[in-house]
């Protein structure tokens, strides 16, 4: 959520389903490392390109961008559609839910699950003018579940596993100012398993890769579209099947603080026997000042295999 003047991932409170919310095979990270490799990307306006690559592209993440060359502060959070804006080079930017949940509807065996999540953070370190790397880890949840007979009810704590993305911006960067302009990024990711068994982390190794796409309606309107693919190993053991990604948010920018969001977002290919996942969000974001932002919303499931529902709160900060 880009905040002018300011499913996936641990950004917001929960996920939909006791899956990992972003489920990968190692070719996930092998596209990861190329990506972060890669140049940066000139932006959509050649006479901008220019005067922005003599200004930036010196920079790295050894060599920081000063502060009066930052663009506006932009997150991965609090909505599920991911930015394809980067963080400035040599620049920290540490995106936290200080505390979510979510309550599912009952399973086909008539189980629910109350899920708890508590500080999952992405930091996101800037390497160049258009790349990133982000590291996503939970440092604790709890996972309750509650059946038909009392007795059978069952408590699951611990930490979560550890997600690696990259992302590179191949425009928009910093030309994404005016009605019309249009930014396109790529996100790979790997989820790695932390603590096999807890019920908190995923036992196996997952990835897949997300394209975001922004879209400047209006001078406050803000459209934000993702499309993805994440390989989720099979129920069985045996293999790995496509899950396929796709969320659409609408953000609107009342002040230069204050912006708020109307999201949509679709899983498909899950081989749930509830069938597929899909929410309906809306939330808000508070720009406390140029490198600070609150934020808090909630996702609302509108299928049986979806959460019923998902709160959350988070903390933004650009170092």
């Amino acid at each position: 959520m880009r905040v002018q003047g300011g499913f996936g991932s641990a950004k917001r409170g929960t996920a939909l389903t006791t899956r990992p919310a972003w489920p990968g095979i190692w070719a996930a990270a092998g596209a990861m490392l190329l990506t972060i490799g890669a140049g940066t990307a000139e932006a959509a306006d050649p006479a901008k390109a220019a005067t922005l690559s003599s200004d930036k592209s010196q920079y790295t993440l050894f060599n920081p961008t000063p502060d009066r060359l930052l663009r506006e502060l932009s997150t991965d959070r609090p909505d599920a559609t991911e930015s394809p804006f980067t963080v400035d080079a040599g620049r920290i930017q540490v995106e936290t839910t200080l505390l979510g949940y979510a309550r599912s509807r009952p399973d086909i065996d008539g189980t629910v699950t109350d899920t708890y999540d508590v500080g999952t953070t992405n930091i996101r370190i800037g390497l160049t003018h258009a790349t990133e790397f982000n590291v996503i880890w939970q440092p604790y949840g709890v996972v309750r579940t509650r059946t038909v007979g009392p007795a059978d009810a069952t408590r699951s704590s611990g930490i979560g596993g550890l997600t690696l993305r990259g992302k590179i911006n191949f425009w928009g960067n910093d030309t994404f100012d005016k009605p019309g302009a249009t930014a396109l990024g790529f996100l790979p990711f790997v989820t790695l398993p932390t603590q096999r068994g807890n019920g908190i982390s995923p036992d196996v190794v997952e990835g897949g890769f997300i394209v975001p796409l922004n879209i400047k309606l209006t001078e406050k309107f803000d459209l934000g579209l993702n499309g993805g693919v994440a390989w989720v190993r099979n129920d069985d053991g045996a293999g790995y099947h496509a899950e396929y990604i796709t969320t659409a948010s609408l953000s609107y920018e009342w002040t230069e603080q204050l912006s708020t969001y109307y999201e949509v977002g679709a899983r498909f290919g899950t081989r749930n026997p509830l069938g597929e996942t899909a929410f309906v969000a809306t939330g808000v974001a508070y720009k406390l000042d140029k490198n600070l932002q609150l934020d808090a919303g909630i996702n609302i499931g509108v299928t049986r295999a979806s959460d019923r529902l998902n709160p959350f709160v988070g903390i933004s900060k650009r170092f």
